[in-house]
């Protein structure tokens, strides 16, 4: 089986060209560190997998780095083929604790260096771990020490290239007024029911890539899925012999967002893949704007904080 070629995006405020696969693959809290998912991850890069998403907090640096190491000594990779992403918890989201978080994170994954590191929330917390996060543990959040601690990390060639996560259209604001470096990334919850069309423009305005997770709507159990038990979305896949979750990312690609869906079924993975070979038309667009819009995840803390997000979407 050729493994597929997927499509590059080049990041902004790299160190050099660095080019980020628009189609990568995702890892939820359940990750762990078994035969089976280590299996799942060298199948992902016979299928042409290049992009693997992690962070501190869902505990699956560790399977990861090993699957990789595996991949690489199997022939199947290089390191220089691989694009890995991992992201900074709040508990070390303190100007200080950044690059000692960093290390922590390569010493897990058993890498020299990352291609991306982002901040996963603009919170800082006391350093203990716990989800959710207890609004009481909150600390101040020092985005401009945070972020310049981030460009030093890079600097000294820890992270090619680094970004945020979560971050709303007034949060991304605020840390651009306060830097010179823009962020590469900006990954958020995006799907065909959380379109965030202004933080879209607002990305684009600043050449800042998105990157969607729960690009199909998964990972909560809140009644019916709004994307893949779409009855339009079904029509529209249906007319171009796809499934749903190839159109939701199809969409994604189109309007210009790299996604991180997660699945470890050899077929599911390679359907994710497959979505270069077909066009939308203006009536799937038309239709695909249409539909109700509400977002999926409302954020790490307990009790929410009416904040965090912006309102527009």
């Amino acid at each position: 089986m050729a493994a597929v070629k997927v499509p590059t995006v080049v990041l902004p405020n790299a160190s050099g060209e660095v080019s980020m696969p628009v189609i990568g693959m995702g890892s939820a809290p359940d990750f762990t560190c078994k035969k089976d998912t280590k299996e799942a991850i060298v199948e992902a890069v016979r299928q042409g997998y290049r992009h693997f998403d992690t962070a501190t907090a869902y505990g699956s640096e560790q399977a990861l780095g090993e699957a990789l190491k595996e991949a690489i000594q199997l022939g199947l990779v290089t390191r220089q083929d691989l694009f890995v992403t991992s992201k900074l918890w709040v508990t070390h989201n303190l100007p200080h604790l950044v690059l000692p978080a960093l290390r922590k994170s390569l010493e897990t994954l058993q890498l020299d260096y990352l291609d991306l590191y982002l901040i996963h929330w603009p919170l800082s917390s006391q350093p203990k771990f716990q989800f959710p996060i207890d609004v009481q543990d909150l600390l101040p959040f020092d985005a401009k020490g945070v972020w310049e601690s981030m460009v030093e990390c890079q600097k000294l060639g820890l992270t090619r290239a680094i970004g945020v996560s979560n971050f709303s259209v007034k949060k991304l604001q605020n840390l651009l007024s306060l830097t010179t470096i823009p962020p590469a990334v900006n990954q958020v919850e995006m799907n065909l029911a959380w379109q965030q069309n202004k933080l879209r423009d607002l990305c684009k305005k600043h050449g800042i890539v998105v990157t969607a997770y729960s690009p199909l709507r998964k990972g909560a159990s809140r009644g019916p899925n709004q994307v893949m038990e779409n009855d339009a979305l079904k029509g529209i896949a249906d007319s171009h012999g796809k499934s749903i979750a190839q159109v939701s990312l199809r969409w994604l690609y189109e309007n210009g967002v790299t996604a991180v869906p997660k699945s470890y079924d050899k077929d599911r993975m390679k359907q994710n893949l497959n979505i270069f070979d077909f066009s939308l038309t203006e009536d799937d667009h038309f239709k695909i704007s249409q539909i109700t819009q509400n977002r999926l995840i409302s954020g790490p803390t307990k009790p929410q904080l009416p904040d965090l997000f912006d309102d527009d979407i």
